[in-house]
């Protein structure tokens, strides 16, 4: 199964910043665990291209590991020969779709108005992101969707437990979840890592 169509079933991605090499196995596997299987590693994060390594390489292949936060070309051709098998950003470049089309890698644009996702999808975008999604809400994906119904919009940016639904009854394809799910700085106990799993199978539910 292709990443779009991935992501499109499992309705949730994870959203990774300030993880490091010793916790990122761990932290995909609780997610994994808990039913969520695509996650976006932020290209901010310090050795960025080093953990994208490591989790590509020590992860059961149906995890699928992506690259966020990839504001240019140049970020995008360092991680995704780092071994990322998707790349999301919070803003639509033309020339990162491109390069990421060369490398026959999945590039989730970020956008935000209609002329932005229209210009996304012709230039090959297959699915976008909608950031941030919490500035206008729910039925604004409903209202952009209504003239463009051919585009796959992901949403990201305030998603929570009380307005997930929401966003995917009014077209979503997808969510993407950061803090709200993932901590990374404040996993230290397998206790820790537990709650994760119970929180990924809670917005996994909430989902579907």
């Amino acid at each position: 199964m292709n990443i779009i169509e991935g992501i499109k079933r499992e309705k949730v991605v994870a959203v990774i910043r300030k993880s490091n090499k010793d916790n990122i196995v761990p932290i995909l596997n609780a997610l994994a665990k808990g039913g969520i299987h695509h996650v976006e590693i932020t290209a901010e994060t310090p050795n960025v291209n080093e953990i994208i390594a490591e989790a590509a390489a020590n992860t059961d292949e149906s995890i699928r590991v992506g690259a966020g936060t990839v504001l240019d070309p140049e970020t995008a051709r360092a991680v995704i020969l780092a071994g990322a098998a998707f790349v999301v950003a919070p803003t639509l470049n033309k020339e990162t779709l491109q390069l990421c089309q060369r490398y026959g890698v999945e590039h989730i644009p970020g956008v935000f108005t209609p002329t932005e996702i229209l210009t996304a999808y012709e230039n090959g975008a297959r699915m976008v992101k909608v950031f941030p999604a919490d500035a206008v809400g729910p039925r604004y994906i409903k209202n952009i969707l209504g003239p463009l119904p051919h585009v796959t919009a992901m949403v990201t940016g305030g998603i929570t437990r009380d307005n997930l639904k929401e966003y995917l009854t009014n077209g979503s394809a997808a969510v993407g979840l950061g803090s709200n799910l993932v901590d990374a700085s404040k996993l230290k106990t397998e206790e820790d890592y537990h709650a994760l799993m119970e929180r990924a199978k809670e917005f996994i539910e909430l989902a579907k």
